[in-house]
This record gives structure tokens, sequence and C-alpha cells, in this order.
């Protein structure tokens, strides 16, 4: 998959099928959406292409109005959302800078410099609530006008429902915020995750619970940035941790700030592998990038009266992590039997 930064590059194809959106989470909705631009595409001979944009366009009207809070909580981080997007086999994504210029443009201006001469979109597919252009002022109808008057095909896809729920990026966001990691799980498609290259730490883990069973030392963590400061989920997980060994390590692991510690505002996911892999080492584990699959929310993040509370609280949380997920891999294992 190819990925741009905006539409004036050479490598992009002169002609594609299209999508556009936030594709926050590229949840089930998202990848009905994919699936249907990818038959469209091979169809018609063209490279499936989504446009998508960072900042969010929320993020970026908030921070114009000085509201913060009207921003919406991320599900995932440019990173996440690029790489589930490939594995949808997407040919190429369109990254656009959500600023001042973009938001000005006029529905028709859109449509002639992004769409037309940018893009060469032959057909557009877009979700039933799309709107587009300064001030809202585009929607489904005013695409499909210029579609006919301009030689490219339309289409609008209705919502994609699971179990009686309209599957959106904001249903998601409220199972994350409530942890219902099984709730996010079922509209995802997929067990909730966060990938991202290891980083150095305070390395304060590794003074902290020196007598934990199966630790190299201490409570030794992963960290690994959150590139946003509003993540969807927060609080401590039971975690299942990929791209370190041959087979996926538990662990259990902290999303947020570290209020006990730090409290910078700062968001990281920290993950104690509760069976470290000897052949790591202490160092070993710097640079790899990793998946961290956040399967089962035990409590929500709290500040401790200094770092004996703290690891106490480590402490429990380890061993409810280790009985979640002992309890997870049995019923993963009958499952796969039944299936069989």
């Amino acid at each position: 998959m190819q990925v741009f930064r905006g539409f004036h590059h050479p490598g992009i194809a002169s002609a594609c099928a299209l999508t556009i959106g936030n594709f926050d989470g590229v949840h089930r909705g998202h990848q009905a959406m994919l699936a249907l631009l990818k038959s469209e595409a091979s169809h018609r001979g063209l490279p499936s292409c989504v446009m998508t944009f960072e900042p969010h366009p929320r993020d970026f009207f908030a921070q114009l109005a000085g509201k913060p809070e009207l921003a919406p909580a991320r599900i995932a981080t440019l990173r996440d959302k690029l790489s589930e997007l490939e594995r949808c086999g997407i040919d190429q994504v369109i990254v656009l800078r959500f600023d001042a210029a973009l938001a000005a443009l006029s529905a028709q201006a859109f449509i002639d410099q992004v769409l037309m001469q940018g893009l060469g979109a032959r057909y557009i597919l877009v979700g039933d609530d799309f709107r587009f252009g300064a001030k809202r002022q585009g929607d489904y109808a005013t695409l499909d006008a210029a579609g006919r008057q301009r030689g490219f095909d339309v289409a609008r896809m209705m919502s994609y429902e699971v179990h009686g729920l309209r599957v959106s990026s904001s249903a998601v966001r409220e199972a994350l915020a409530a942890g219902d990691m099984a709730g996010a799980a079922r509209l995802l498609g997929r067990p909730y995750a966060i990938s991202g290259h290891v980083v150095h730490g305070q390395k304060l883990g590794r003074s902290l619970g020196e007598s934990s069973p199966g630790a190299l030392d201490g409570f030794r963590t992963l960290n690994l940035r959150f590139s946003h400061d509003k993540p969807a989920a927060h609080g401590i997980f039971a975690v299942r941790t990929h791209g370190l060994a041959a087979e996926p390590l538990d662990g259990v692991a902290s999303l947020g700030v570290r209020p006990t510690v730090e409290d910078a505002g700062r968001v990281l996911l920290e993950v104690h592998c509760l069976a470290w892999p000897a052949p790591l080492g202490r160092e070993e584990a710097y640079g790899k990038l990793v998946r961290v699959e956040l399967l089962h929310k035990l409590r929500d993040e709290a500040r401790y009266d200094g770092l004996d509370a703290l690891t106490a609280a480590i402490r429990q949380d380890a061993e409810q992590a280790r009985a979640f997920l002992a309890t997870h891999a049995a019923l993963r294992r009958q499952t796969t039997r039944d299936r069989i």
C-alpha cells in the first residue's frame, strides 16, 4: 500500500476509485465499505484509494474555538489506522492535513481541486452522513450532481449494524470509555489494539516489586507513546503483546498519564509482560515495533500515596490479569475445538 501526504505527488495514480473519511478505528462498518470499494475498483480496473485526514477535523475546529473538550477521543493512532487500511487491501492512501486552507474550500472547489485535478476520481463511495466543503455545505446530493456533470460515478453506503446496533466510531469510543473491551471488539471485528515502537522510559519499574515471579527485574515495562492526548480507552488492562517472541506474551498494562509518578499529561501505554522472554535481556526490546491487544479492563488509573502503595496495586493487577488471561485462553481453546 502506498501512502501519500497530500495529493501533489507524481506517484499518485492518475485515476482511482475513492472513498473519503476519518476511518478512526477502521471498524466493521468501515471494513464493509472498503470491501465494496475494492470490488468496484477491480470492476473498473482502477486502484482503490482512501482519503483521510490528520488531524481529525473535529480536533481542528475544537482548537480553533479554544474548546479542546470538543475534540473526539482518539481510537487509533495514524500508524494503526494505516496498518488496518493496508490489511483491508487498499492500494493507496492520501493523508490530507486538515488546516484552515482545507476547511475554507467550498464544496465545488473541493470537487474541482482535490477530487478531479488532484486524484482523478472516477468512482466515489461515501457514507450516508457524508458532508464536505466549508461549513459542511456539500453532501451526497452535491457530489452526485457533480458526478453526472463531470462523468464520475457516486455511490452511498448506508449504515452497517451488528446485533441491531449501528456500527460507528462513536459507538466504539463509547464502548472503550465504558471499559467494555468485548463490545469494542465486536464493533471492530478484532480485539482493540495499540501498536508502536518500544521507547525508553524512567525505568522505575525495574526497582518495583523485585520479587515479582517471572519478571526479569521488578515490574519491568515496555513503554509505547500514544500520539494523542485524549485516548478513547484509559486505565489498567489485561493484555497480549505481539512482536517480541514467536508467541504473544500475556501481560498487564496501563494506558494513561501515570498520575503517581509523573502526571505530566503525556499519554503512555506501559506494558508489564508476566513472563519476560530471557533472550531479550534488559535492552533488546527497545526500538522493536509491537502490537498490544487490550483484552479486559481491570480498573481505572489511580493516584497512590507513594511507591509502596503503587507496587502493591501493580502486584494485584498482575494477579488479576493472570486469572483473566488463563480463563480467556481456555475459552479460546474450547472455541477452537468446537469449530473443528
